[in-house]
C-alpha cells in the first residue's frame, strides 16, 4: 500500500493539552488580616499610702519657774523632790510635766506647768514663813465647840491647804501634854498627819534631816507647855 507523503499521523488526545499549557488562572490570595495592636499595657496601680499620723500640737515652753533637784510642797502630798520637767505627748499635745518624787509615800507625781499654780504647787516656803508657823505652835489652843467630825473636816482642809501657819494650827490644837485627856484615834490621825507635814517642811528648809526636825518642833511644844 502506498502511503501518501502530505498525510499526517493525527496527534494523540490529550497532547495538544501538553504541547500547550493552558495559562494558570490566578489564585486568590486573601489579605492576612493585620495583627491587631496589642492592649496597652496596665496602668500601674496607685497603692494608697497611710495616713501619715497628725504631728502634735507643739506647745512654747514656758519656764516652769522649778528646776530638777527643786523641793516643793503639793498641797495633798507635802514635800517632794523635782526629778525634771519634761516634755511628753497626751492625746496628740505637746504638755510639759513638772515631775515630782515623793520619797515618803513612795509616789511620782506628774503635774501640768500649765495648771501647777491653780493646783497649788508652790516652792518651799521662806524662813519667814517658818518663823511664823513656829510662832504659831507657841500660842494657845483655839478649839471651837463643835461636833467632831465637823472640827476634823476643817483640820483636813487645813492640812491639804499646804499653808505651814494653818497645818501649825492643827498641831497646835490637837497638841496633848503628858497630864491632858489622851487622844481619839482620829484626833491622834490628824494630829500626826499636820506634824508630819510641818517636820517635813521644815527639815527642807533648814537641810536637816527629819529626825532633827521633829525634835525641834517638840521642843517648841514642850516649852509651851511649861
Amino acid at each position: 500500500m502506498v502511503v501518501k507523503a502530505n498525510t499526517l499521523a493525527k496527534p494523540a488526545a490529550g497532547a495538544k493539552s501538553a504541547a500547550k499549557a493552558a495559562p494558570a488562572k490566578p489564585v486568590a490570595v486573601k489579605p492576612v488580616a493585620a495583627a491587631k495592636p496589642a492592649a496597652p499595657a496596665a496602668k500601674p496601680v496607685a497603692v494608697a499610702k497611710p495616713a501619715a499620723k497628725p504631728a502634735a500640737k507643739a506647745v512654747a515652753e514656758k519656764d516652769s519657774g522649778f528646776r530638777k533637784g527643786d523641793f516643793v510642797v503639793y498641797p495633798t502630798h507635802g514635800v517632794g523632790k523635782i526629778l525634771g520637767v519634761e516634755t511628753q505627748e497626751v492625746s496628740g499635745h505637746s504638755l510639759q510635766l513638772i515631775i515630782i518624787h515623793f520619797e515618803k509615800d513612795r509616789m511620782t507625781l506628774r503635774v501640768p506647768v500649765a495648771k501647777a499654780k491653780n493646783s497649788g504647787l508652790r516652792k518651799l516656803s521662806s524662813r519667814k514663813v517658818m518663823d511664823a508657823a513656829l510662832q504659831t505652835l507657841k500660842g494657845r489652843s483655839r478649839v471651837k465647840r463643835a461636833m467632831w467630825s465637823r472640827r476634823a473636816q476643817e483640820y483636813e482642809a487645813k492640812i491639804n491647804s499646804g499653808d505651814p501657819v494653818s497645818i501649825a494650827e492643827v498641831v497646835r490644837d490637837l497638841h496633848r501634854n503628858a497630864d491632858q485627856p489622851d487622844q481619839s484615834y482620829s484626833e491622834r490621825q490628824i494630829y500626826q498627819a499636820a506634824l508630819d507635814r510641818l517636820v517635813r517642811e521644815l527639815a527642807a528648809i533648814d537641810g536637816i534631816d527629819e529626825q532633827s526636825a521633829h525634835q525641834r518642833l517638840h521642843q517648841v511644844l514642850k516649852a509651851v507647855a511649861a
